[in-house]
């Protein structure tokens, strides 16, 4: 018989590692895309994108791409990125292959991805037998989409190796702390980093809201909550408003979209706002909203001839819009297309808050971050509520931030601190938690499929790898804690807590062990009530040393 050497020896090597990767946020209204590798500066997590029309440098910043096929009115086809060359927007039709949050439409991605990527001249042009990719999806995603998306990567694109993830999972690689009003001192970004402790992601996008708790990176899933309001809903929303009280907008969403972006915001004091834009009895107008308010605006429509973008300005009561002169039978030739917004400014995006308005039997944000929260040991809500983190392209409707973190310090228990921050860009903030996860090859190489492994195992042991079974806890910490984490990814709370409970006989000095896991390490730089100390059952339900 051959001795071990020689036969470990004869055994072929695995392929190289990819130099580099490619890191995909595949949103629903816009994908970011970009490359990084353990070799590029730290300019590849910059806070400034790069828009679909300007190449981005290599491992640099991403590129911000539409994610959808468009046709105008002329029947001129565009395929992502292509859409900033189109002039005249009326009328416009999109084909966006994800829908509700998931990649449904692989037939629409394939085409885009070809062009974005595979293109000889598309600036991300790379060879995928050559490349590593990252790609997120959507939380609670199904199975069938899940294989089918694997099945694509490897068998019809080739990529070298692969890593699929939720995208909240993506975004505790980056530097958390220093995303809120008071910072605590940034790490090294020269050293691999490990995800953050503990964090609560809230994505608010264009197709749904997710509230995801975090634990070393790893979401909880029986604490994961959906709302299914987004950028999407609220445009269509301000749509339905504006046909009825003005003009008919239900063939141009994408300008519609534009409004909202521009106008639109989160009161403070909601029935104030409400009573400033009312109108008053029949045949008795109330001054202040003839006057505006403060609160109304006009949004002058492009025409496409002598303006290709709209543009917001102050309410102007005497100025004479087209829609005016048309219900008065004058000219309207020289008179500008005008859409005057009062409450539609602040009741679109009042659906986030209470979606009940428009008669969906959901909770808003506040109250489905305190129902996730209910799913965890009362132990960890004071670092997860310290700890909230808000990305998407809603976190920057203006106001957002406050009023969320008002209505959650109203629910939350009164000895806890509240945090809640936001990135410099939101939209971005997922990709660039990839590229920084990109940057540390021994993390990223045990958590990709290679493309020999997927030929070898098949595409139900990249989907158990995936889910998180066969990955390997932090190996720092304690067994009792890694093993509780393990119970907690899969969702089983009432298993973790019975296994440390009161009098564990393990944990003979749980006073002693808690103190000292706060102090060195797991819940480092967080703001702990005293009572959160105190109670050490409270605390040593998740978190104990095994003696």
């Amino acid at each position: 018989m051959a001795p071990a050497s020689r036969r470990s020896a004869a055994k072929p090597a695995g392929p190289a590692p990819p130099t580099r990767t490619l890191i995909i946020d595949n949103g629903a209204y816009t994908l970011k895309a970009g490359f990084s590798s353990p070799s590029s500066s730290s300019s590849a997590t910059s806070t400034e994108p790069h828009s679909s029309d300007s190449p981005p440098d290599v491992e640099s910043k991403p590129s911000i791409i539409p994610n959808c096929l468009a046709r105008d009115r002329e029947k001129t086809v565009y395929i992502g990125s292509q859409l900033s060359k189109c002039r005249d927007f009326g009328e416009i039709v999109f084909r966006r292959p994800v829908d509700k949050g998931y990649l449904v439409n692989w037939e629409a991605e394939k085409e885009i991805w070809e062009h974005e990527f595979f293109d000889k001249k598309a600036p991300l042009h790379c060879d995928p037998t050559e490349t590593g990719l990252i790609l997120t999806e959507a939380p609670n995603a199904l199975p069938q989409l899940q294989t089918n998306c694997d099945q694509m990567v490897f068998e019809e694109f080739g990529f070298a190796s692969y890593y699929r993830c939720t995208a909240p999972t993506l975004n505790a690689y980056n530097d958390i702390q220093t995303m809120f009003p008071i910072p605590i001192p940034t790490r090294n970004m020269a050293k691999p980093q490990l995800p953050a402790e503990i964090l609560l992601l809230i994505d608010s996008g264009y197709s749904h809201t997710t509230i995801t708790p975090l634990l070393e990176g790893r979401p909880i899933q029986s604490a994961v909550r959906r709302l299914d309001v987004g950028g999407k809903l609220l445009t269509n929303y301000l749509t339905r408003l504006l046909s009825l009280r003005q003009y008919d907008m239900r063939n141009d969403t994408y300008l519609v979209n534009e409004v909202k972006e521009a106008c639109c915001y989160v009161s403070r004091d909601l029935k104030a706002d409400m009573e400033r834009t009312w109108k008053g009895p029949k045949g008795d107008r109330r001054e202040i909203y003839a006057t505006g308010g403060g609160i109304a605006k006009d949004y002058i429509l492009p025409d496409y001839h002598n303006r290709s973008k709209g543009y917001v300005r102050d309410h102007e009561p005497a100025a004479a819009g087209k829609l005016k002169n048309l219900t008065t039978g004058k000219s309207a030739e020289a008179a500008e297309d005008i859409l005057t917004l009062r409450n539609e400014r602040f009741t679109v995006p009042e659906i986030l808050f209470n979606p009940t308005d428009i008669g969906m039997k959901q909770s808003g944000i506040p109250r489905l971050v305190m129902e996730s929260l209910s799913c965890i040991p009362f132990g960890l809500w004071p670092g997860f509520l310290a700890n909230i983190l808000v990305v998407g392209g809603n976190a920057n409707i203006e106001g957002f931030m406050f009023r969320l973190e008002m209505e959650i310090r109203a629910l939350a228990p009164a000895e806890c601190i509240v945090r809640v921050g936001k990135p410099a860009d939101p939209i971005i903030s997922t990709w660039q938690g990839g590229a920084a996860l990109a940057k540390d090859a021994n993390a990223l190489s045990k958590l990709s499929v290679t493309k020999q492994e997927y030929e070898e195992h098949g595409a139900a042991w990249v989907a158990r790898k995936f889910d998180g079974r066969t990955l390997e806890l932090p190996t720092t910490l304690c067994s009792k804690y890694r093993w509780t984490l393990e119970v907690l990814a899969y969702g089983d709370i009432g298993a973790a807590s019975r296994a440390i409970g009161p009098g564990c006989p393990y944990c003979p000095r749980l006073h002693e062990s808690v103190f000292r896991m706060i102090n060195q390490r797991v819940f480092r730089d967080y703001a702990w009530p005293p009572w959160a100390v105190n109670d050490a059952w409270t605390v040593g339900s998740v978190i104990t040393d095994k003696h």
